[in-house]
């Protein structure tokens, strides 16, 4: 499974309709309508925004719009494009200003689905792995060490407490957790308490 290091865009044209196919990570379904939506606000194209999103460690949750295209012409086609890129939090928006020829369902199917894979095309990937969020406490006398612990682990740090002890939030790769855990067992003697949840 892929996620999106860099996000794409991509212009293509069938019978002067023109198609602005843009894709981009979302975590979801929730933040993908408000792309959509904002994009909605923005283009001055007259009418059709058509997406497709999926969110999830196996693209568990997905859907699509066809935007007030003929029902499956657009939506479907640009969801289909974007499932079989094997690509996860990701949404594809595709913006239409239309160009005075009507294409029909099997053009329209044809042209969503081209300038969805023109975007895939340009857009840089990377490859997926799933995440964990810990929370915990280390006395100050141990902090530094334990820093330095967290870069080696690629340990991304959220947040930073300083107040009794530093309290530390961040993400790492699930299949590190263990590393953590016995790190941090063997740190506090085993009083050091961590809550470990998927993210």
């Amino acid at each position: 499974m892929l996620i999106i290091k860099s996000s794409g865009s991509a212009e293509t044209k069938v019978k002067n309709s023109r198609f602005l196919a843009e894709m981009f990570p979302v975590h979801s379904p929730e933040e993908a309508k408000e792309a959509w939506k904002f994009r909605k606000d923005t283009y001055d194209n007259g009418g059709h925004i058509v997406y497709a999103f999926t969110v999830g460690a196996n693209q568990n949750i997905s859907g699509c719009s066809d935007d007030g295209e003929p029902s499956g012409t657009a939506g479907r086609p640009v969801l289909a494009v974007l499932l079989g890129s094997g690509v996860t939090n990701a949404m594809i928006t595709v913006a239409r200003w239309f160009g005075g020829t009507k294409l029909g369902t099997g053009g329209l199917v044809h042209a969503y689905g081209g300038a969805a894979k023109a975007a895939v095309e340009v857009t840089g990937f990377e490859e997926f792995f799933p995440q964990s969020r810990a929370e915990f406490s280390v006395p100050y006398p141990r902090y530094a060490e334990c820093r330095i612990f967290l870069e080696g682990l690629e340990f991304r740090i959220e947040k930073e407490d300083f107040s009794a002890e530093v309290a530390i939030c961040g993400t790492l790769r699930q299949s590190r957790t263990p590393e953590l855990l016995h790190y941090l067992q063997e740190l506090g003697s085993g009083k050091i308490q961590c809550v470990i949840t998927d993210c």
